[in-house]
């Protein structure tokens, strides 16, 4: 795949090339100098954020190319990302690294190829990626398997990538601190898996499998270094510790089976001031629990009991404003409030205004294109609906995705029986509909006031609402 793209970087290299030899001197010293360059193709914004724990530190303009290039007078070696609206990816850094990138943000993911000094080990880092998500999208049926033949796909599933990894790691020769990073790409999307499964399969298959767990079964938490703050804004760590306190809680209130409960969340809560001891990773594992929490339990009582243990625990003012500001929002959506203005445009980029369109109550459903499989299921719910509903109307609204993308999406997949609207700014709409997942369904009265705004399209009681 690399090689494919070779001759793209030439131009960029040559730039690169000529910049190190004058720099050479400079990088003979003791310094932390580092090049950050790259193309965008189809490019969404005029500039790519440069961050190291969620904060910026760099917003990198692209030339009239759809290329930049960026001198780092010091930077530390470690783990970045690279964000260039609405998607983003990690990027590793050693010291006197320069790399370069180039992304189609038409395939972002799959199109993100790095050269130059360190390109080896973030290209390593990105099929590792790619090899975990395939992975993950088989994952579902499998969760109903029985506990042997569970454990059987995912450890054959792991064996191959543990020797991906360790043929790379005896290529490339990278160090320890490196191999942190690297090793919690592996492992921990392996171990995801088993916390996920005892409250999936009970969920899909109704069997409480967890007294048929092998003793050991759980063995892998005593290798998990809680505290160690270098993972701490790392994907796959935040995705093993939340379905590890997922489990923990549901195991813990037997009798409440609901991960979004208040109990099960202030249980997390709970066990997260427990389990953490690293201020810094406690106050952000609080902060994710009490995110995912606010955006799925809309009992305003619950929501005020579970704000008050939070600032009981965090000790990030930063954190808990944002959180607060959620809370706030979902305040704003409360029965029989009006929806916040959000822009909005039709297939013809004309602007859409929904408080002054809406003829009869109307419900608006939600997709995405990295979740495909989504896209059809909503649209045909909405079909079912439709047709059983005929007193409502229907409106999709294509989220984080670029004009074009969502443009031709509509085409593949012939989306042409309801009104399909797109958000023109994703983090607007984020936080005042408080909109961070596709399954989220909200249903508007006739004269635009809000029925229910946290409705779900696959909840069995989902017709109740339009009744």
């Amino acid at each position: 795949m690399i090689k494919n793209y070779i001759k793209y970087f030439l131009p960029l290299s040559i730039i690169l090339f000529s910049t190190l030899t004058s720099c050479k001197k400079v990088f003979e010293e003791d310094n932390y100098i580092a090049y950050f360059g790259g193309e965008i193709l189809n490019p969404q914004d005029k500039f790519i954020l440069f961050m190291k724990d969620n904060e910026v530190i760099d917003t990198i303009f692209l030339d009239k190319n759809n290329r930049f290039m960026h001198k780092f007078d010091s930077l530390a070696p470690g783990l970045y990302t690279f964000k260039h609206n609405p998607e983003y990816q990690y990027i590793y850094f050693d010291k006197n690294d320069s790399l370069m990138v180039r992304v189609n943000t038409f395939d972002f993911d799959n199109s993100v190829v790095f050269c130059g000094r360190g390109d080896e080990k973030n290209n390593f880092l990105m099929e590792l990626y790619l090899k975990n998500e395939a992975d993950r999208s088989l994952m579902f049926d499998v969760f109903d398997r029985d506990v042997k033949g569970f454990e059987k796909n995912i450890d054959s599933s792991f064996a191959i990538r543990k020797s991906f990894y360790l043929k790379k790691k005896a290529e490339i020769g990278w160090d320890e601190n490196f191999d942190l990073i690297a090793k919690a790409s592996l492992d921990f999307h392996h171990i995801t898996k088993k916390e996920i499964y005892p409250y999936a399969h009970q969920f899909r298959t109704g069997e409480n499998i967890r007294t048929k767990l092998p003793k050991n079964y759980y063995e892998h938490r005593k290798e998990v270094d809680f505290n160690n703050a270098v993972l701490t804004n790392y994907s796959p760590y935040i995705k093993f510790v939340s379905s590890m306190l997922n489990n923990v809680a549901l195991q813990s209130n037997t009798q409440d089976l609901n991960e979004n409960s208040l109990e099960n969340n202030i249980t997390k809560l709970n066990i997260t001031d427990t389990l953490i001891k690293s201020e810094k990773v406690k106050n952000v594992v609080l902060n994710n629990v009490a995110m995912m929490y606010l955006l799925e339990d809309q009992n305003m009582y619950n929501n005020q009991k579970f704000i008050q243990r939070y600032l009981e625990l965090s000790t990030d003012v930063e954190q808990e404003k944002e959180i607060s500001e959620i809370y706030n929002s979902v305040q704003n959506l409360k029965v029989g409030n009006k929806l916040p203005k959000i822009d909005l445009i039709d297939s013809n980029n004309q602007v859409y205004d929904l408080q002054t369109s809406l003829k009869k109550p109307t419900v608006l459903f939600f997709w995405t294109t990295p979740a495909e499989s989504h896209i059809t299921a909503a649209h045909k719910k909405a079909k079912e609906f439709k047709a059983k509903y005929p007193n409502y109307d229907f409106i999709a609204i294509n989220i984080n995705d670029t004009d074009s993308k969502w443009k031709n999406a509509i085409k593949k997949h012939n989306l042409t029986s309801n009104k399909e609207l797109h958000a023109v700014d994703f983090e607007a709409l984020k936080k005042q509909w408080v909109i961070t997942k596709v399954h989220r369904v909200i249903i508007l009265n006739a004269d635009g006031t809000i029925k229910n705004g946290f409705a779900n399209f696959f909840d069995v009681n989902f017709e109740e609402s339009l009744k």
